[in-house]
């Protein structure tokens, strides 16, 4: 990815956009956004990173596993490690029996449409939480806003999943007719140059791997794809 400045406001910038504590009195680090694991290898260059406290950003470690892991088996068909479609994935898998049989647990067998198929029940409160750190990530890199608040709606849910209607409406990108981000925000250089975009206005971060928008739609929306597969949409409303 390309490295772009960011000129928006600074006095947005004092916190750690999960906890809300004042940076100056944190011990902090930089977290990618979005996290390295969802990544095939070699990753980018020059990922997204925002600047948290290390207690909030290693709170999420666990959770970021378990989804690594459930996204992959989800798409492997199987929870077994040399299969796994997400490198990351085979690591963390060969590490914990414990969590390869807890996401066995959560496959059942359906028939849908005359065919029978493997149906994955998630922690979706584990899950939630990985999205909505992201983000929250995304919000805060690409338009200067921390999003501290607890998001008005969550919504994950593999693309496949949706009617025409809305795969259409969520894969809509900026109206340029409609509000545009913060002057000297790194989403408004983008627009401006179409650094790493999509031709709908979504940025790349690995093609057919993750992609991401924020938009001030409400006060503020994000949404992901990964993998081509799962699709999340976090909305904070006025």
């Amino acid at each position: 990815m390309q490295v772009i400045e960011d000129f928006s406001d600074s006095r947005l910038k004092d916190w750690c956009i999960h906890c809300g504590g004042w940076r100056v009195n944190l011990d902090c680090n930089v977290d990618h956004v979005p996290s390295k694991s969802f990544l095939q290898d070699p990753r980018p260059e020059n990922l997204p990173t925002v600047p948290v406290c290390k207690p909030c950003n290693s709170s999420f470690s666990r959770d970021e596993a378990y989804m690594v892991a459930f996204l992959s088996a989800t798409m492997s068909g199987t929870t077994d490690p040399t299969k796994q479609i997400i490198p990351s994935a085979r690591r963390i898998l060969e590490k914990s029996e414990a969590l390869q049989a807890a996401i066995n647990r959560a496959c059942s067998y359906k028939t849908i449409g005359g065919e029978q198929r493997m149906v994955w029940k998630p922690d979706m409160a584990r899950i939630e939480r990985v999205v909505v750190k992201n983000a929250r990530g995304h919000a805060f890199y690409e338009i200067g806003e921390p999003m501290m608040e607890k998001p008005t709606n969550v919504r994950v849910v593999p693309l496949e999943y949706m009617k025409d209607s809305e795969r259409e409406e969520f894969e809509r990108g900026y109206d340029p007719g409609g509000m545009w981000p913060e002057v000297g925000s790194r989403m408004m250089t983008r627009l401006l140059t179409g650094q790493d975009l999509t031709q709908d206005g979504w940025v790349l971060v690995q093609e057919n791997v993750y992609r991401y928008l924020a938009i001030q739609v409400g006060l503020m929306t994000v949404r992901t794809v990964m993998y081509d597969f799962l699709a999340s949409e976090v909305c904070w409303n006025d």
